[in-house]
């Protein structure tokens, strides 16, 4: 008889505890039924290694505005480790492929007005010099008028950690684009702008009051 009654106060216990955290039960598991995202997986299959010269000219040229792709010009290391032309342009831009012996993607498009400004960074690293240095001379190079860097010109580069490509859209995959518009010598007094970035894709001042000032405007991270 006492097993019984211990038996029913236990079922009545239960009732009262379900029916008083009900509402509570459901709000929980509503909120997680509509926070909860799934974000699908992009597909791949139909991507392929960037294994040939006009691979590397055709995903090179997804940095350039499209409107102005087949105008540009292309240089760059080919896949046999050469630096070359590989198509002259007529257009104000200047595409340099990606580097097919080094690790990920990173291909890039500037104004034709840069080419003394990079071509010298590229003379400079190629006689060994570090990252450091090259920004020490062509610094110096700036300052005595030996080397121009244009107010306003713009660098857009293509990147990312892949190097599979879609052969159909020339799309690399998971490669981003990150814009640079130099501003010689400006600052973050001289622009407006903060020396670090508020949030995703706002623009912001790097190297200020160098030669090599510039308004980076980066991609959202999604």
């Amino acid at each position: 008889m006492k097993q019984i009654i211990k038996i029913g106060l236990l079922a009545a216990i239960l009732v009262a505890c379900n029916s008083s955290d009900k509402s509570k039960t459901d709000d929980v598991e509503t909120k997680s039924e509509t926070t909860v995202e799934t974000t699908p997986e992009k597909d791949y299959s139909s991507y392929k290694e960037i294994d040939s010269d006009e691979a590397l000219i055709a995903t090179a040229l997804m940095a350039a505005p499209k409107e102005s792709r087949a105008n540009c010009k292309v240089i760059g290391y080919n896949m046999a480790g050469d630096f070359v032309t590989f198509r002259e342009g007529d257009n104000q831009f200047i595409v340099l492929v990606d580097d097919p012996k080094k690790d990920g993607f990173n291909a890039a498009c500037y104004h034709k007005d840069l080419e003394p400004f990079m071509a010298r960074g590229r003379a400079l690293r190629a006689e060994g010099k570090s990252a450091s240095e090259v920004f020490d001379i062509r610094e110096e190079e700036v300052k005595s008028g030996k080397l121009d860097i244009p107010t306003g010109t713009t660098l857009h580069i293509y990147y990312g950690k892949n190097t599979l490509y879609n052969p159909e859209t020339s799309e690399v995959a998971e490669a981003k684009l990150r814009y640079v518009v130099y501003m010689p010598w400006a600052t973050s007094e001289s622009t407006g702008l903060p020396e670090v970035p508020i949030a995703a894709n706002h623009p912001w001042i790097m190297n200020p009051g160098t030669h090599r000032a510039h308004i980076m405007i980066s991609p959202i991270n999604e």
